[in-house]
């Protein structure tokens, strides 16, 4: 990827003369099945560019998951800068929304003098919040009808879309052909240092060029950027495939580890995100045990490892693979959980608390 980025030929991108970045949009479109496609420097830039231009009345609202990543972890871009109105709904445990109460919605606000304007529905898929679940085919196709019927817009932020179609062993334009746009990020699983892509109709795109320009998304020679993106993208299949089987081998160790501590439900892990439930000691606290070393621990399992898991909640951790991450990794990552679950019910055990004796030394 690296040498790629260093051979890449590259021109003006802020004036279509980049001949990089002009192979990957034309990539990025044809493997999305839309006419055409935006590189941007980020994903959250990509979904705040969509709904600029599917919004662009006074008063327009867009409906989404409370979870969602567009409506919890991009600073309120929707309504800081694009002056969106959020319809935020629960999300389902396996990310999807009631579509009967979602149509309730619409339906209350469609032609009333008194509601915001519902204008666009935004999904997300891969799930984040959901542990990385991908959206049922069928269940896009009725969002679609739904939206359909109330002359609603449909926005994917696809982050991890690439993700979702080797979960499903689909192309990502089966996906994708139920919304009219799409937002794709390379420097997730794609393993890309940076950038993403905004996907959909030519005159949208043409559009979408212009609010780019407003939010400072202008590059010129990018095609630095976009040759790695090209390369996470044309290994995709094999890379993430490589991730899903990690994350699964993950999360059946620790269902195998039969531990009081931690468990998974296996059902759920379906991409490359595995979250794992915790008792007995609050997340954060497992997560520091996780990454620090000990002498102790080099004595007794022959190795010290330091461990990156995410504290997602107040009940669960969050552990997420990508191309860096390997087999061996992983079960080194297993074995270490191993460590620190036995240590801290030893301490349990004999009412010393639940540190793991000299886990905070380095």
């Amino acid at each position: 990827m690296r040498s790629a980025m260093a051979r890449a030929a590259v021109g003006d991108d802020d004036y279509g003369e980049d001949p990089t970045v002009n192979e990957l949009q034309q990539l990025a479109a044809r493997i999305l099945g839309m006419e055409d496609a935006l590189f941007v420097p980020t994903a959250t830039m990509a979904n705040l560019i969509a709904v600029m231009c599917h919004c662009q009345r006074r008063g327009a609202q867009l409906l989404l998951g409370a979870q969602a990543h567009l409506h919890v972890y991009e600073h309120g871009g929707a309504a800081q800068v694009a002056g969106v109105h959020s319809q935020a709904l629960p999300d389902l445990p396996d990310g999807t929304l009631d579509l009967e109460q979602l149509e309730l919605i619409v339906r209350e606000a469609h032609g009333s003098r008194y509601h915001p304007r519902p204008e666009l529905i935004c999904l997300e898929n891969t799930h984040s919040s959901a542990g990385g679940r991908a959206l049922p085919l069928t269940y896009l196709q009725q969002v679609r009808l739904l939206a359909e019927r109330y002359g609603l817009r449909v926005h994917m932020d696809g982050a991890r879309l690439m993700n979702a179609a080797v979960a499903q062993d689909v192309e990502p334009a089966r996906i994708t052909q139920h919304c009219d746009s799409v937002s794709l990020c390379f420097s997730k699983g794609l393993g890309a240092p940076a950038g993403a892509v905004l996907a959909g109709r030519r005159a949208f795109v043409a559009e979408a060029w212009r609010v780019r320009k407003l939010l400072g998304g202008g590059m010129r020679q990018a095609g630095v950027l976009a040759a790695a993106a090209r390369i996470g993208l044309e290994q995709a299949e094999e890379t993430l495939r490589r991730d899903h089987d990690n994350a699964r081998r993950f999360a059946q160790g620790i269902k195998e580890l039969n531990s009081p501590l931690c468990s998974v439900s296996l059902a759920a892990v379906e991409t490359n995100i595995v979250m794992v439930e915790v008792k007995g000691l609050p997340p954060a606290e497992l997560c520091t045990y996780l990454q620090a070393v000990s002498e102790e621990e080099l004595a007794e399992t022959g190795c010290a490892v330091s461990v990156l898991l995410f504290p997602w909640s107040e009940r669960t951790v969050r552990a997420v693979w990508h191309c860096d991450v390997s087999a061996h990794d992983t079960e080194l990552a297993l074995n270490k959980l191993s460590f620190v679950a036995r240590k801290c019910q030893e301490k349990l055990a004999q009412g010393w608390g639940s540190s793991p004796r000299g886990t905070g030394e380095h």
